[in-house]
């Protein structure tokens, strides 16, 4: 890669790539250094950039997937609780021990929030202040269970639009459900 190409690249792109990382990781540190580890795979794979997307789309496209080989080898690690104390909460196999539980976990096996006639009007009034086609495709997938593909055609959607809609729709309807269920 030519060395003016490269800097040009760092200073036009780097603020936006960062943010972008950050964003997504939570960590100054982490983001800086996946940030650069992407602009030493676009130094090294620049006979593969054919210039069919534009240089920040490249760019963009090598540091998500930084940050997901970040993510799964986060959570192929193994966790070891040393501490002892810990033991005496847990059974062999990593359940609570019964005894052991936050005393708010013990819910009868049939009880279901969902029943729960209050909860119900929660969700609905929260369902209800979301954007239309959010809304409805929350209702589609969750609550008459239909099929992704399904849903796309019915409301003329991709499905990375459609992920992308359910992923929003499900933190409004977190954030709502806070503050007028818990709180």
């Amino acid at each position: 890669m030519p060395t003016n190409l490269l800097t040009t690249w760092v200073e036009n792109y780097t603020a936006d790539l960062y943010k972008w990382a950050l964003y997504k990781v939570s960590n100054r540190e982490l983001a800086m250094d996946l940030v650069q580890d992407t602009f030493l795979s676009a130094t090294e794979k620049m006979d593969s950039f054919k210039g069919d997307s534009s240089p920040k789309t490249w760019l963009f496209s090598i540091l998500n997937h930084k940050i997901i080989d970040h993510y799964r080898k986060k959570v192929r690690q193994t966790v070891s609780v040393e501490d002892q104390s810990f033991s005496s909460f847990f059974e062999h196999d990593g359940g609570w021990q019964e005894q052991r539980k936050p005393n708010d976990w013990h819910i009868d096996e049939e009880e279901n929030l969902l029943d729960d006639s209050e909860f119900q009007q929660v969700l609905k009034k929260c369902l209800d202040a979301l954007p239309e086609k959010w809304s409805i495709s929350v209702k589609l997938k969750y609550l008459m269970e239909k099929d992704s593909e399904e849903i796309c055609q019915e409301l003329g959607i991709t499905p990375s639009n459609f992920w992308q809609i359910v992923h929003r729709a499900k933190l409004q309807l977190r954030d709502c459900v806070e503050k007028n269920w818990y709180n």
